[in-house]
């Protein structure tokens, strides 16, 4: 995989207001300042324009179809345009291009400032959708059937921002939006179910990653595995990776970090003379006390009481 030449790379470019955006590429003045849908087609860019690195003050959701060539780096990974897809980019994040040209692209793009979803339960509700924290090369992956599934629905949007605005625009609005990141989220779902050789490597890759975690010293040099570390060592975003274990095996990133520390902790126990202060440091604990909460949590009963059954 290629590696990331930071001291390359330039600042991202700030991209602060909808109409900023519009201007940058070329596209006609919005209708409307916090919304707007736009085609790829529409985009007009000199021809050796390339774009590096943008971060916006927006929610952006895109399709793409096709691209004439390079690739995109999102976080850490990066993604070949070679088919369709979708990406999704909550506000104030980075979305590194190389040599991406977008004058080959088909698709849309939404662009929805916070401020619009203000005063609806999407508002909130948004930051739920762990998608918006995906990497690109966790991208979206549509099937004919679900894309015109999406499709419709930003039709919908943009025939709605074309219209007069009325009492009942941003209502509608609001919940075509919020139907398309349902569908988006049960499209994921579906997602992780079909790629299942790709996820079953990857839940041995992380089962792999937490026996060397609990076999070796990595406990007491390292402290308790984070979510966040252990997403790192698999090169994904945690909550990617807590929403593909949640649906292969029912359970988060945590609470299978959290189940193996009891098992280790039962293991130690029940067949050592360990004081409860030892075991906790052995499973790298800085505290007893988060130990004996955690071990009591999922059991119970006290780290005591559990040794106690055993005598």
């Amino acid at each position: 995989m290629d590696k990331v030449e930071y001291h390359n790379m330039k600042a991202p470019e700030k991209i602060a207001s909808i109409n900023a955006l519009h201007k940058y590429l070329g596209l006609k003045k919005t209708l409307n300042p916090l919304i707007s849908v736009f085609s790829f087609d529409d985009v007009k860019l000199e021809s050796e324009t390339i774009l590096s690195a943008i971060t916006t003050d927006f929610y952006v959701v895109a399709l793409k179809k096709d691209c004439a060539g390079g690739k995109c780096r999102y976080g850490q990974q990066y993604y070949d345009f070679d088919e369709g897809i979708m990406y999704f980019i909550a506000p104030h994040q980075v979305l590194h291009f190389e040599d991406v040209l977008l004058n080959g692209v088909r698709g849309f793009v939404l662009v929805v400032h916070p401020d619009f979803l203000q005063g609806y339960p999407l508002a909130s509700q948004v930051k739920d959708y762990g998608y918006f924290s995906y990497k690109s090369n966790e991208a979206l992956h549509l099937s004919e059937k679900e894309e015109k599934s999406i499709m419709d629905i930003i039709e919908n949007v943009n025939r709605e921002i074309d219209a007069n605005m009325d009492a009942f625009s941003q209502g509608l609005l609001v919940s075509n939006i919020d139907l398309l990141l349902k569908y988006c989220d049960r499209f994921y779902n579906r997602q992780f179910l079909t790629r299942k050789k790709v996820n079953s490597d990857l839940l041995t890759r992380f089962e792999t990653l937490l026996d060397d975690y609990f076999r070796n010293d990595e406990l007491v040099l390292k402290g308790t595995p984070s979510v966040q570390s252990v997403a790192g060592e698999l090169n994904l975003s945690p909550n990617y990776l807590s929403d593909m274990l949640r649906v292969q095996t029912g359970q988060t990133t945590l609470q299978h970090i959290q189940n193996r520390l009891i098992e280790k902790a039962k293991g130690l126990l029940s067949t050592t003379q360990l004081s409860v202060s030892e075991i906790a440091y052995q499973l790298g604990f800085e505290h007893p006390q988060s130990f004996h909460r955690l071990f009591k949590g999922h059991t119970s009963v006290s780290p005591l009481e559990f040794r106690a059954s055993f005598n």
